[in-house]
């Protein structure tokens, strides 16, 4: 129209390196630098965990070793102790459990650490499993002292929650635990997930030696180990129930160790379908 010529406006152009992070669009001069993030690109290590022939024999090994020691835990002798009696036979179960409660917020704390160290996702993924497997193990070390306590202790009086220094404790203990899963599941951005997780994971870890074991030992209390009550004398475990008893915490360690490696195969799989999922589609491109 009236000899005027007319042209689309010109398209700047997206200059793509070789690393997908980051390319440049030039247009009217000006350069702006466009963020390219592909999810699957984001964390190369989660590659799935390989467990060959050594690892099926742990499982298998475990299994046994487990099973033997829980027969005789069951059926083998047990001493006859006033008051205690056949509830002795509990040493089996409740003790192991504080194993693999410090032995798994100890792993947590670890990979929490590397997390903070170095981003890997897959170091966020073996605490948040490690972590798991230790608040487990507290629970039922927890349900177990409380079911003690109630038919040996305070027998007759009809309490179940007993004013136990070191049950009291370890209540405050598991709440702390338990406030990990939530901080983890009130945090959608996956990078401030993990980092405010590892950081609190050291704390929780820090507060677990205070609270279940130096403070208890302070007070007055019918635990063994409690102050002017020795743990692990002639009195509370007999020769013939030791070998048992360590028999037993080798195997729920054991136990402990395989459930977390399974959690840590199970939650890769899981974000590698995700990333999967998500690579699919476009990446997402973000203008700065």
């Amino acid at each position: 129209m009236g000899g005027r010529n007319y042209s689309a406006p010109s398209r700047p152009r997206l200059t793509i390196p070789h690393s997908p992070s980051h390319a440049f669009s030039r247009s009217g001069g000006r350069v702006v630098r466009i963020i390219v993030v592909d999810p699957v690109m984001m964390d190369r290590d989660l590659a799935l965990p390989r467990y060959g022939l050594l690892y099926r024999l742990f499982g298998v090994v475990a299994a046994v070793w487990l099973t033997v020691s829980l027969v005789f835990a069951v059926l083998g002798p047990v001493s006859q102790l006033p008051i205690l009696e056949q509830t002795a036979r509990n040493l089996y179960f409740h003790v192991p459990m504080w194993f693999v409660l410090y032995l798994g917020a100890v792993v947590g704390a670890w990979h929490a650490g590397r997390y903070l160290a170095t981003g890997r996702t897959v170091h966020d993924v073996r605490s948040e499993a490690a972590w798991m497997i230790s608040t487990v193990a507290g629970v039922v070390a927890l349900v177990t002292g409380v079911v003690w306590a109630r038919f040996t202790w305070y027998q007759g009086t009809g309490l179940w929650w007993s004013p136990e220094p070191r049950q009291n404790m370890v209540a405050v203990q598991l709440l702390i635990s338990g406030a990990y899963f939530v901080l983890r599941g009130s945090i959608d951005r996956p990078r401030s997930r993990a980092r405010l997780s590892a950081v609190y994971a050291l704390f929780a870890t820090a507060t677990l030696p205070f609270l279940t074991y130096v403070l208890p030992r302070r007070m007055a209390s019918l635990h063994p180990g409690a102050e002017g009550n020795p743990a692990f004398s002639d009195m509370d475990i007999a020769a013939d129930m030791q070998w048992i008893f360590y028999s037993c915490a080798v195997g729920f360690i054991m136990l402990g160790w395989w459930l977390y490696t399974q959690r840590v195969r199970s939650n890769v799989a899981e974000l590698r379908v995700e990333a999967g999922r998500i690579g699919t589609q476009a990446p997402s491109v973000v203008v700065t």
